[in-house]
């Protein structure tokens, strides 16, 4: 064969494969229907991609703690009030003792009592310091004196139940404080934590942000 009509052939046999390439996708995207066609497509391409992992959501914690309490241990979180519309939050054993929901909140000083042993709520009470007088018994057994506002006489009551922070204690402070009477709490447990006013620094319109302690009790301390 002579070579013009050598490279005439080879290059004629590469149009037809073209050619034929050509139509053999346009008549197979023609006889498949266009959209399984693209799915078909979009698995081509899933293949060899790394599958996705979700992780499952968290579970809920008692009293909303990050991390749960080790068996044998109550779990408490306290929320101070913020502002004006913010009011102050105590849970225990995941059960909300003092809230707004619950209507036996107050501004002022928010106190709820429990019952170690069985870990359930005796009384509640809130204390408006400008307003009322901060007395609080409960089974003949006397948690603070009578006293008008918060007074050192008042003061010096919380601070025997093992307070810090009440002798710092100013106008519209933000203040958390778990105590025993009776016992000892832990030394390792959040039991108190307060948060100033500060126009520099304030969240709302003249009062601090709120402020929170929360953590775990072993059951078996008396």
């Amino acid at each position: 064969m002579r070579p013009g009509w050598s490279n005439l052939v080879k290059l004629s046999g590469l149009m037809l494969a073209s050619v034929c390439a050509w139509y053999l996708g346009y008549l197979f995207a023609d006889i498949v229907p266009e959209d399984s066609l693209s799915s078909a497509i979009e698995n081509l391409q899933s293949i060899g991609e790394k599958p996705v992992l979700k992780a499952p959501p968290p579970k809920r914690q008692k009293c909303d703690h990050w991390s749960p309490c080790s068996p044998g241990s109550y779990a408490y979180r306290l929320l101070s009030g913020g502002g004006k519309e913010k009011f102050a939050k105590i849970c225990f054993e995941d059960e909300l003792l003092i809230s707004e929901q619950k209507g036996n909140v107050g501004r002022g000083i928010n106190i709820a009592i429990v019952n170690y042993k069985t870990g359930k709520v005796i009384s509640t009470e809130f204390f408006d310091m400008w307003e009322g007088v901060l007395n609080f018994q409960v089974s003949n057994v006397k948690f603070f004196n009578s006293s008008t506002r918060l007074n050192d006489g008042a003061k010096k009551a919380i601070a025997e139940l093992g307070s810090k922070e009440i002798w710092n204690m100013k106008f519209r402070s933000s203040w958390a404080f778990i105590a025993a009477k009776g016992f000892n709490l832990p030394d390792n447990i959040l039991k108190e934590k307060i948060n100033h006013s500060d126009n520099s620094k304030n969240r709302y319109n003249g009062w601090p942000a709120e402020i929170q302690i929360e953590g775990c009790i072993p059951v078996n301390l008396i």
